[in-house]
């Protein structure tokens, strides 16, 4: 490569790290005080005020995978704060650094280079900005862009010490999602086999298996020394595993929203419109994930040239699919798209200029059409009701119905468990929590699956050693199933409750079922 090539490369390389920066900065100026959730966000927000308190995620509360958790208390041990909106400055960091590998994946694909490609790539990070939702779930989001790239940088060039910082990349990628790490590895194994079609790598299938073999053992040392090194936490991460095989499912399931299953009738046109596009994606994702692998295997047996993205995005995209459809809603399409958004980007970033634009013009207009009605930012100005509450020391603009929830929590608090006593807020609000700083008296904070007598029995000897003040229950049929219900899910706890507090009478809401100890608010 010749010193004007990488001067370009050079530039190129600040152009896109600079527009990344940027969308992301004005994205946050413009909804990072926007909303708040008690249930998911509220999931993410307490770990991290647990781990810059000295606890470990899964060992004394139940969580996502640890990495996310330290990369948070990281950058806000550096700040001294441990609010909302800490929390979200450190989400955004990591979602910029994943915008600008998507969008340097999407312009490494660029066949020749003109005036607008910078445009071409603002256009880009609106699309790629426009389904990352929703916040809490930026870590998957991004993560899902590392993978494409880790892919991307083995494919470009199959030299042993790639296979092995793949490898690395992956594991490491695991401490912050095992799910991730299982798409990973999947994609993984079809690249490197990929790779071995008409020997494209001097490698080969078996040496490279085993670099990238070693390389995961290495990126998830954090996990294996955790496990050597803290007492009780293989045990926790062990059932944590094993919780997942006893359930069968890595969530709860949905329906899919297929175009033909919208209700017309009782849909408003843009609505609709939106229902039909929302079921078109979910297809193109597996469209996409079948059609993408058997092209570049068919081009890859003709031994003819690939862009490396297309080849990681195939391999990725069926993995994803899976995530999107575990569980059938925006969210989860939202966090298992992005192999398709940047597959087909790539394309057309390599296609004619007429291709290229009328492809990113139509997937821009429709993720535009589909996307913008879930983001914070737009619900409060397309609804003006949003009102200014105090969340950890911030005012944030949040809906009517939220701000009351936070009101009643308040008041509960003040009038049940002053001076920092616990309470209990289940199943759906470890944000509660979070909220007022307390610690759960439990060590399941999202208790949504059924769960077995012995492991109820504990969380019982859990909050007798709490002395909760009270107890918030949230009676609500999730995913209108009567047996996911908190009293049908952990009868032992439920019973335990009414047998030991007193039901409080409210009006808020009559899924709220409030209760106090028997010497409380007296």
């Amino acid at each position: 490569m010749d010193e004007p090539e990488i001067q370009n490369n050079k530039y190129r390389l600040i152009q896109i790290l600079t527009i990344s920066c940027l969308v992301i900065f004005l994205l946050f100026i413009w909804q990072g005080n926007k909303g708040f959730n008690l249930w998911d966000e509220g999931y993410l927000w307490y770990g991290v005020q647990r781990v810059l308190l000295g606890e470990i995620p899964i060992r004394d509360f139940m969580s996502y995978d640890p990495g996310r958790y330290y990369w948070v208390a990281a950058l806000l041990s550096v700040a001294g704060d441990n609010g909302i909106m800490s929390v979200r400055i450190a989400v955004a960091v990591f979602q910029c650094l994943g915008l600008f590998v998507g969008l340097l994946l999407i312009a490494q694909s660029t066949k020749s280079r003109d005036k607008a490609d910078i445009l071409f790539w603002i256009i880009s990070a609106a699309i790629l900005v426009l389904w990352m939702f929703p916040r809490h779930k930026l870590f998957d989001i991004s993560i899902s862009i590392f993978l494409i790239g880790i892919l991307t940088y083995l494919v470009s060039n199959p030299i042993p010490k790639r296979y092995l910082i793949a490898g690395i990349c992956v594991g490491l990628i695991a401490v912050f999602g095992r799910n991730h790490g299982v798409y990973g590895a999947v994609g993984s194994l079809g690249v490197i086999a990929w790779l071995n079609i008409r020997n494209r790598s001097d490698t080969g299938f078996l040496k490279g298996f085993v670099l990238w073999s070693v390389g995961v053992t290495i990126g998830f040392l954090p996990i294996i020394f955790m496990a050597l090194l803290i007492p009780g936490f293989a045990v926790a991460f062990w059932e944590s595993v094993r919780f997942l095989f006893e359930q069968k499912a890595t969530n709860l399931p949905l329906p899919v929203p297929w175009p033909w299953t919208i209700n017309f009738a009782a849909s408003s046109i843009g609505d609709a419109a939106r229902g039909v596009l929302i079921g078109i994606f979910f297809i193109g994702t597996l469209i996409f994930g079948g059609l993408s692998v058997i092209w570049v295997v068919y081009r890859g047996l003709k031994e003819k040239p690939l862009p490396p993205v297309l080849v990681a995005s195939a391999f990725l995209a069926l993995p994803y699919a899976h995530y999107a459809f575990s569980r059938a809603d925006v969210g989860h399409l939202a966090q298992g798209i992005f192999p398709l958004l940047i597959g087909i980007l790539a394309i057309a970033s390599s296609a004619s200029s007429k291709t290229k634009w009328v492809l990113a013009a139509g997937l821009f207009m429709t993720s535009f059409w589909v996307m913008h009605v879930f983001h914070p930012g737009w619900q409060c100005l397309a609804s003006k009701q949003c009102v200014n509450v105090d969340i950890s020391g911030k005012y944030l603009q949040v809906d009517p119905n939220t701000a009351s929830d936070i009101a009643l929590l308040h008041q509960l608090t003040d009038q049940f468990a002053p001076d920092g006593r616990s309470f209990i807020a289940t199943p759906f609000w470890p944000g509660a929590y979070a909220l007022l700083e307390r610690r759960s008296p439990m060590w399941e904070i999202y208790a949504l699956f059924p769960r077995t007598g012995a492991f109820e029995k504990k969380e019982i000897e859990r909050i007798k050693a709490s002395d909760p003040g009270f107890a918030f229950i949230f009676d609500l049929p999730l995913d209108g199933r009567d047996e996911l219900r908190f009293k049908n899910t952990h009868p032992l706890i439920y019973q335990f409750i009414l047998n030991n507090f007193e039901l409080v009478p409210n009006s808020h809401n009559p899924a709220y079922q409030i209760y106090k100890t028997r010497n409380a608010g007296q």
